[in-house]
Order: C-alpha cells, then sequence, then structure tokens
C-alpha cells in the first residue's frame, strides 16, 4: 500500500493487509521480517490495531520463545515493534500482561544464570526496557493490580532484581535512567506525563504489603547506586532518589498504617511463597525505621556536598515528602530526614533554598497547627514525640559540634551549622521550652563556647598603634571605621560563612529564647572563666541582637505564620541590656592591659636619648657613620624569656579581642534600643570614649565604629553631635577623674577624643577643663607629661581645625600683600615705627621685661581716636582660642628640654599648631617665638636625629609665620650648621647604596634640602 495513504481503519482490511507478513515472520524469523511487520503496523490506526492487538503480538512473541540463541538485532528489533503496539494500545488481559512481562524479562537476564543481567548490547537493552516501560503503562484498569497479590511474589522480585541490577551494575547511563523508570513504573511510582491508573486506599495498602517484602533490598540497592561512581552523572542519582522515596513512602506511609490492619494469615495454597510475605507488624515497622534510618545518614551525608544542584534539590524533596507522609511509621528517620532538610537552608543554588524554606515552613506548620489541636490524643502524642525528636536531635548534634568544627573540612562544618540552624528554625518558638532543659542550654552553649574560641596568638595585635590621625574623621565618614576593623581569627575555622551561619544561630536564639535565661546563663559563663569570656560577650551581642528583631527571618518570610512572633518587648530588653552594659563596663573587665609596662618603653627612651652624635648637625666627627644607627628597641628589652613573652602576647591580644567585643556588644546594644539607649549613655559613653583614646589601634578603631552605631542608633547626625549633646556630664566627670588621675588615668583620652570629634561650640565648655590639665601638667609632668601632652596635642589640633584662618590666610596673603605695597601709599612713620619694633623684638629688647607692653602701635586714625577720647591705652582681650593656645605654648616650652625623646617629639608637634593658631596675632606670636627659639635651636643642633627632624619641620612653620623676625637669628645660628652638615653628608650620600634612604640620616637631609629654599626665600635671606 502507497505510504502516502491514510492509515487503515477498517479491522478486516488491516487484518488482510497485515496476514502475509506476520505468517512469513512466524515461519522464517529475521531481522527483515520484522522490520516487515514493523514498517506495516505503522499503516494502521490506533483503534483497528487495539482490535488486531493479540494478531499482531502473537509472531513477535513466537520469535522470542523460539529456542536457541538469538541474534541481538532480531530481539531488539521484535522489542522495539512491541513498542510501537503498547505504546498505542492497551493490555486489556491479565494473562497478556503477565506473560509479556516475563518474556520481555527473559530477554534482559543471562540464560546460564536468571538473577543477572545478559551481556547484550547497550542498543537491545534500550529497546527491552522500553518495551517493558510501555507494557506497564499500556496495563488497563484493575489488571496491574494483580501483579501485586501475594502468588506474584517470586515473579514481581525477579523483575525488580533485574532491573535494581541493571540500574547498579550497567556502565551505561542511558540504561541505568531506563531501568530505574521501569521499576518506577512497576511499582506504580511512574512520575511522566502520561496517564497513570490512581489506585484506591486499599490498593494502596495492598500494594505496600506487597512491597514490604522488597523493600530492604530496593532501598540497598538503590543506597549503592546513588553512592556511587560520581561519573554515573546526576541524572541516574536523581531517578535513584525518586526510587528510593517512592518504595519508602509506598510501604511505610502513614495513611496506610494508621487504620488498624487485621493480620491475615496467608493462603495454604501458596506454599514457600507464604515464607515471603511480610506483616507490617509495630516490631517490624520498628526495625525497618533503624535500619532504614542507617542508609539514610548515609546516602545524606554523601548526597549534601554533590557537585550538581538537582541531586540536592531531589534530597530536599525526598526529606520533605517523607516528613508529609510517613513521619509516624519512620521513627529513627525523622531525624537523618530534618537533618537533610535543614542542611539545605543555605545552599549555594536558589532553587535549592527556595525549596528548602518551603519544605522547612511546611514541617512547622504541621507541627505547630498539631500541636494547638487538642482533638486527637494520639496526634498530640505523635507531635510530642517529633518535637522530642527535634530536641534531642539538636542536643545530640551540639554534643558533637566541637568535635566535628575540629576534625571537619570547612564545607562539612558550614553543613553541620546549617542543620543546627535549621533546627532552631524548625522549632520556632518551641526554642523556648527546649532550653528551659538545663541539659540542653548547657550543652548548646559550651558547644558555641568551644567553637568560638580565638586564635589570640597573632602578634600584629599588640604591635599596632594609633595616631590621632586613625580616629580623627569627617562627619560624612561613617563607614571607614567598619571597613578598617581587623577581622576575627579563629581556631577551629577559616571561613566567613561559618561566622556568619553561628552568629544567625545565636541570633535565632536570642529571638525564641527567653531573653532573661539567656542573659543569666551566658553572663554566668562570662564572670566564671576567663577561657569562656570572649566567646560569651560574642553570644551575648548576638542574643541581644536576635532579640531585638535584629539579623533574624521576619515574620512574612519566617517559618511560622503569623502570631508566632517571640522577640522581647522593649522592657525586658532594656533589663538584659543594662545587666550586660554594667558587666561590660565594670573596673574588671573594661581597665584591661593591652600595651606592654611603661617602664618598658621609658628605657627605650634613655637608650634613645645619647645615641651617636654622628647625625647632630653639630657634630664634626664623620669617620664612623657606618656605624651608625638608630636602637629602637635596646637590647635589655629583648632578654626576656621566650615563654614570657609569647605569653605576655598571648594575655594582651586576649584583652585587646576582649575590649573589641564588648565594644562592638555596646554598639549591638544601641542598634536593638534605639533611641531608647540615649539614657544608658550616661553610663556607656564615657566608657567608649575612653577606649576611643587608646593607644591599640584595634581597640580605638573598634571603639570608634561602636560611637557611630550609637550615634545613628540614638538619633544623632554625626559624632560631633553625640559629644556635644552629652558634653555636659562627659566634662564633668573628666573634670572629677582628672583631680583623682592616678585612680582615672584615662581621663585625659577622654577629652582628646571629644576634641577630637567635635566642633568650636565645645571651646567655652572645656576652658576650665584645659585649665586644670595645664595645672595638672604644672604639677606633674614628669610622670604624666606624655599623656597630657597628647592631650594639648588634640586640643590645638582642634583649634587649628575650627580656626582654619590663622594658618591658610596667612600663607595665602602673604604674597599678594607684598605684590600691592607698592600701589599702597606708604606711611612713613608707621614704617620707622615698624622696623623700630621689629628690630627690638629680633634683639630680644623689652619682651622679658613686660610681657604687658603693647607693642602694636595703631594706624594714625587709630591714634586719633584714642586722642580724642583722651581715655588710657588699654590692652584688648584676646580671644579664648588664642588665649588658650598663649597657655599651651608657655608650658610647651619648658617641656622642649625633657629627657624623653617621645615627649621632647610631641611637644614640638604641639608647637608647630600653637605657631599656626598664633599667627593671626603677630604681638603675641612674636614674644613666643622669642622665649622658644633657645630651647629650638637647642633641638636643632645637638639632639637625636628624630628631634632634629621635628625641630626643622617647626623651624620652617616658624619661619613662614614670623618672617623677617627670625632673619638674623636664623643666619647667624642655623644656616652655617645645617650647611656644614650638609657638606659632610654630601659624599656620603653619594656613595651610599639602596638601603641608605631608609635611613634617619637621609630623611633628615631630604628634609632640610626641601624645606631650605622656602625658608631663605620667605626669611628674605
Amino acid at each position: 500500500m502507497p505510504p502516502t495513504m491514510a492509515q487503515i481503519s477498517d479491522p478486516k482490511i488491516a487484518f488482510a493487509y497485515l496476514r502475509p507478513a506476520c505468517v512469513l515472520l512466524t515461519k522464517e524469523p529475521s531481522v527483515t521480517n520484522v522490520e516487515t511487520v514493523s514498517g506495516q503496523l505503522k499503516e494502521v490506526d490506533d483503534a483497528t490495531l487495539q482490535q488486531l492487538q493479540d494478531y499482531v503480538l502473537f509472531p513477535l512473541r513466537f520469535v522470542l520463545k523460539v529456542p536457541g540463541p538469538k541474534k541481538d538485532k532480531l530481539v531488539q528489533a521484535v522489542a522495539e515493534a512491541m513498542s510501537h503496539i503498547l505504546e498505542n494500545t492497551c493490555v486489556q488481559s491479565w494473562q497478556t500482561l503477565h506473560d509479556l512481562l516475563s518474556e520481555l524479562c527473559l530477554c534482559l537476564c543471562s540464560p546460564t544464570d536468571p538473577g543477572k543481567p545478559a551481556d547484550t548490547s547497550e542498543e537491545l537493552k534500550l529497546a527491552v526496557l522500553r518495551c517493558l516501560d510501555a507494557l506497564l503503562h499500556a496495563a488497563y484498569g484493575d489488571i496491574v493490580f494483580k501483579l501485586f497479590e501475594p502468588i506474584m511474589l517470586p515473579g514481581l522480585g525477579a523483575a525488580i532484581s533485574l532491573l535494581l541490577a541493571l540500574g547498579e551494575k550497567e556502565k551505561s547511563r542511558d540504561v541505568q535512567a531506563a531501568a530505574l523508570k521501569c521499576l518506577q513504573a512497576l511499582i506504580l511510582q511512574c512520575d511522566c506525563t502520561q496517564v497513570h491508573v490512581v489506585p484506591s486506599l486499599e490498593e494502596r495498602r495492598a500494594i505496600g504489603s506487597t512491597m514490604a517484602s522488597f523493600l530492604p533490598g530496593i532501598t540497598t540497592a538503590i543506597a549503592r547506586i546513588i553512592t556511587g561512581d560520581l561519573r554515573q552523572g546526576h541524572a541516574v542519582t536523581v531517578k535513584a532518589i525518586k526510587v528510593l522515596s517512592s518504595a519508602v513512602e509506598l510501604v511505610m506511609e502513614d495513611v496506610q498504617l494508621q487504620a488498624s490492619e487485621p493480620c491475615k494469615t496467608p493462603s495454604p495454597n501458596l506454599g514457600k511463597i507464604s515464607q515471603l510475605v511480610v506483616q507490617r507488624k509495630q516490631d517490624w515497622l520498628k526495625s525497618t525505621a533503624g535500619k532504614l534510618s542507617v542508609l539514610l545518614k548515609k546516602i545524606i551525608t554523601w548526597t549534601s556536598a554533590h557537585r550538581h544542584w538537582r541531586v540536592r534539590l531531589e534530597m530536599v524533596e525526598l526529606a520533605d515528602r517523607l516528613l508529609a507522609r510517613c513521619s509516624r511509621s519512620l521513627g529513627e528517620c525523622v531525624g537523618p530526614l530534618l537533618e537533610a532538610l535543614v542542611g539545605a537552608v543555605n545552599d549555594e543554588e536558589p532553587r535549592v533554598r527556595e525549596r528548602c524554606e518551603v519544605a522547612l515552613r511546611d514541617v512547622s506548620q504541621r507541627n505547630q497547627s498539631c500541636s494547638s489541636s487538642g482533638d486527637v490524643n494520639s496526634e498530640r502524642s505523635n507531635i510530642q514525640t517529633f518535637t522530642d525528636v527535634l530536641s534531642e536531635n539538636l542536643h545530640s548534634l551540639a554534643t558533637s559540634l566541637p568535635r566535628l568544627m575540629r576534625t571537619s573540612d570547612d564545607q562539612k562544618k558550614l553543613f553541620v551549622l546549617n542543620v543546627f540552624l535549621g533546627y532552631l528554625k524548625v522549632l520556632g518558638p518551641l526554642v523556648s521550652v527546649v532550653l528551659n532543659s538545663a541539659a540542653h542550654l548547657e550543652r548548646i552553649s559550651k558547644a558555641l563556647m568551644q567553637v568560638l574560641e580565638l586564635d589570640v596568638m597573632d602578634v600584629c595585635i599588640v604591635e599596632e598603634r594609633s595616631h590621632s590621625s586613625t580616629i580623627e574623621t569627617t562627619s560624612t565618614s561613617s563607614d571607614c571605621c567598619t571597613a578598617q576593623t581587623q577581622r576575627k581569627h579563629f581556631l577551629y575555622f577559616t571561613d566567613e560563612m561559618i561566622l556568619s551561619v553561628l552568629m544567625e544561630i545565636c541570633r535565632t536564639l536570642g529571638y525564641y529564647g527567653n531573653i532573661y535565661l539567656l542573659t543569666d546563663h551566658f553572663l554566668d559563663l562570662y564572670c566564671q572563666s576567663l577561657a569562656y569570656r570572649k566567646q560569651a560577650a560574642m553570644v551575648l551581642n548576638e542574643i541581644v541582637r536576635g532579640a531585638a528583631g535584629i539579623g533574624v527571618v521576619t515574620e512574612s518570610q519566617g517559618l511560622e505564620g503569623e502570631g508566632h512572633r517571640r522577640s522581647a518587648n522593649k522592657d525586658d530588653l532594656k533589663a538584659a541590656v543594662m545587666s550586660v552594659l554594667e558587666e561590660y563596663t565594670s573596673l574588671n573587665n573594661w581597665h584591661l592591659i593591652t600595651v606592654s609596662e611603661e617602664t618598658d618603653r621609658d628605657r627605650q627612651d634613655q637608650q634613645l636619648l645619647s645615641p651617636p652624635r654622628i647625625l647632630s648637625i653639630s657634630n664634626s666627627d664623620v669617620s664612623n657613620f657606618n656605624a651608625n644607627s638608630l636602637q629602637v628597641i635596646p637590647s635589655s628589652f629583648g632578654s626576656t624569656s621566650p615563654s614570657t613573652s609569647t605569653s605576655t602576647i598571648h594575655q594582651l591580644n586576649s584583652n585587646i579581642w576582649q575590649l573589641c567585643i564588648q565594644l562592638e556588644g555596646i554598639a549591638c546594644f544601641s542598634q536593638a534600643l534605639g533611641p531608647d539607649f540615649r539614657p544608658l549613655l550616661m553610663t556607656s559613653l564615657y566608657s567608649v570614649l575612653e577606649k576611643a583614646g587608646e593607644e591599640t589601634l584595634l581597640v580605638s578603631q573598634a571603639a570608634l565604629g561602636s560611637m557611630w552605631v550609637i550615634s545613628r542608633s540614638c538619633g544623632y547626625p554625626s559624632l560631633k553631635e553625640l559629644i556635644n549633646e552629652n558634653s555636659d556630664y562627659l566634662l564633668n566627670d573628666i573634670s572629677l577623674n582628672l583631680q583623682r588621675l592616678h585612680q582615672h588615668p584615662q581621663a585625659p583620652r577622654v577629652l582628646t577624643v571629644m576634641l577630637t570629634h567635635s566642633d568650636c561650640s565645645l571651646l567655652p565648655l572645656v576652658g576650665d577643663i584645659v585649665q586644670d590639665v595645664l595645672m595638672a601638667l604644672d604639677l606633674s609632668y614628669d610622670h604624666t607629661g606624655a599623656l597630657f601632652c597628647s592631650v594639648l596635642h588634640a586640643l590645638m589640633k582642634a583649634l587649628a581645625r575650627w580656626f582654619p584662618s590663622s594658618c591658610n590666610k596667612t600663607k595665602e596673603s602673604a604674597r599678594p600683600q607684598q605684590k600691592s605695597t607698592d600701589q599702597e601709599d606708604i606711611d612713613i612713620r608707621q614704617f620707622l615705627l615698624d622696623y623700630r619694633k621689629q628690630k627690638d623684638l629680633a634683639e630680644g629688647i623689652g619682651i622679658e621685661e613686660d610681657d604687658t607692653y603693647d607693642l602694636d602701635v595703631p594706624p594714625p586714625m587709630e591714634c586719633e581716636d584714642v586722642e580724642d577720647n583722651d581715655g588710657p591705652n588699654v590692652k584688648a582681650e584676646l580671644p579664648s582660642h588664642l588665649s588658650i593656645t598663649k597657655d599651651v605654648m608657655e608650658r610647651c616650652i619648658h617641656l622642649l628640654s625633657d629627657p624623653s625623646l617621645r615627649l621632647r617629639l610631641k611637644v614640638l608637634d604641639v608647637l608647630e599648631l600653637c605657631v599656626c593658631v598664633l599667627s593671626e596675632k603677630e604681638n603675641e606670636l612674636l614674644p613666643m617665638a622669642h622665649r622658644c627659639w633657645p630651647a629650638l635651636l637647642q633641638r636643632l643642633t645637638a639632639d637625636d636625629p628624630l628631634a632634629v627632624l621635628r625641630a626643622f619641620r617647626m623651624l620652617c612653620t616658624l619661619g613662614d609665620m614670623c618672617g623677617d623676625f627670625l632673619r638674623r637669628r636664623v643666619s647667624k645660628e642655623v644656616l652655617p650648621k645645617l650647611s656644614s652638615s650638609l657638606v659632610r653628608q654630601a659624599p656620603i650620600s653619594a656613595k651610599a647604596g639602596p638601603v641608605y634612604t631608609h635611613t634617619v640620616a637621609y630623611k633628615l637631609q631630604l628634609a632640610v634640602l626641601q624645606g631650605l629654599g622656602s625658608l631663605c626665600q620667605r626669611l628674605d635671606l
């Protein structure tokens, strides 16, 4: 018949058309004849083919039944032809279904060993498996359920074993996947798009009872497939997981087992087959659940870290499916299944995370809805068991957590912590109930203490020092502190994601737990053990944040619905914060040693006080220059034993990190309370400012970051407003503490930080405090000079910042004024008076005799006004900032000869700033410049190279501000020595190697060469 014609719809015509080919195939079984029949079958429509199904199947089945070996091509062709028939017709006869199933299985198994697959081609196996799948889908009505009658147990078992062997042992991925798909269809759990027979509850119960006999074999073989060679591909693994979940659900489904099933005695007619029948009694269910638990743990461990996301997604599907439908009967398996589910909450693949969140939400809602309903006692008992499983799993995991964190890699650690977090999320508000158990709380807290142990052996932590520039930030640079904060190093992990999950665990505990119970418990750990103090503080910080609902899952995204939020109210939160804050800022926990003893630094200063004089510009002996070096750390300082040094570094680092964590905690508390934290500033802000002025870089950075968080949380736009709004009681505390400096040595640092971050509105308030500082400096400069000089340095930097015109305008306006001199009318009288004044000042005439004498001669117009008024010539009162600057400069002049190099360097910095501030009042600056000149000259000509370098910088600043006033002094007393020093250094630097650029001599030589030209130009030399 021409192929272009329509398909045959008349059974008689179709029979006549197919009969010759079928008869020929029966007589001569060959590939050609099979292909002829197959081609003709495609010319017949489905309805007609259905009527002729038995007739056309007969010759094909006959070929398979012919004794003797057959070629693979022939069997493959027969299977393909039968597949076409079965895909387009229905099998309505049980006998046909049974016979075809047996015949097709025989095509797949070995002739010599029917329990093993035949050694045939991949194409043949695929064709037979496709035919078998089509047969199972073609089974019509109730006949398919006859497969699961007890009498069919041997045959069904043989088919299942054969398909499992193909899925496990076959090397071809396609054959493996096809075999597993057939197995799904065989147990009526196929998930393809075709229409399937839907069994009733009774039919499912019958199928489940039959499949119970094969569940051990199926699960064991499938477990081997899932955990097999990764080269088999993710598709086979996904299909195997689906088979596993289908088989377990079919046998262990709660709906099947909840109704009391009468114990049926196997029929005597079954004979030995009755031994294969399984009664699903409680003891069998318990035993099976225990064995399944072992397999599931192995499978979950393998799949949780699988590279392909579809495998991880299918594992989530399996866990959700079994927990939803088999949680009662699975018993011991609930724990591993929950572990699989909660372990995927932070999966890198969004689709896995989303599916896991949905599954966890469903589990939590089922748990909570059942616990709230009291209609059925059995349900309540079951859900109690479910909660017990969760809490026991949590306890067990907390017990093994320290060991796992010590022995596992970071990937395993992250998975374990995600599981831990998942348990807390599933429990939801029931976390509070679990934590009421002393055993659970103790185990969880100790696990967190051990896991969060810090590595405090880094020498860089204690070595790094803060400088004034470190904490000087503008009001808009709130993020810089966070960026500079050094990350914590832990003993048992390095991955930042692990720390993130640990902190989320703590916040979740605070969100659902009792805030009083948790803070009391961890405060006890904080107080009782030095080893746990830092970890307990970290946990407390996050618990408070979690209790305020910060950094935890919101209600709309949570695992529980509305009405289950358990974050603490403001009163409870404030009470908890106050208790923790009081402990943090107590004397023993706040004033910790973070630097080496002061005597060590003093010894350094003593060695620096008298180094070789080669580098001094007044020294003419240069013969030993190459042997010259700056001894920063004296040899006596390094004489301590290594063990003592190591333990000291360990303790200092530990103290530094403890302070940093406590400062972070104060910031967390302000975030938790928001504007309600303002009343607590009276007890906490002073302490934070103390640490912002710390010498240790890490502590000062942490304190500054805490200040920024506090200012934002309390509603202050910047640090300036934070300090100004609270300056009254801060300055009061500073004033009181300055009077008891031996008890409160940190008071000057608080003032330093306030000056650094405030504005000129603070100046009227600090006037008295500055006088207190100057008086204290006068009384004990030999002991507290360095500390108070830091305050004075901060004060002068603040004044220079608040009144910027003093430096900048003088420099910027100097040249324009000189250029415009020719264009102004010159007053001869005023010119001569100015000249005489400058000459007297330069020679020091009249300065020491009367400081109150006014050197400033008013211009002619002002003189006329004074004469007209006939009043006395009263000197105008200085502005407060200039008066303070003058007082500071007078004190610092006397400190220029202090034995401590460190103090001399600081004093030179302060004096340089004083010169800038006083520059706007020349008649005050010039006398002070005259008074400081002898001490400055001594620093320039006979001091340590570092001091010479700093003194020359001050000389340049002084020359820039004073101008002609210093011309004679510089030309007679400084320039000759500078030039001779440069002459001596020239041949040395010319021959020096690359290391020379790192020496103090090079830096001094460079500074002199760079600054000398502009200095001479400014002095008109």
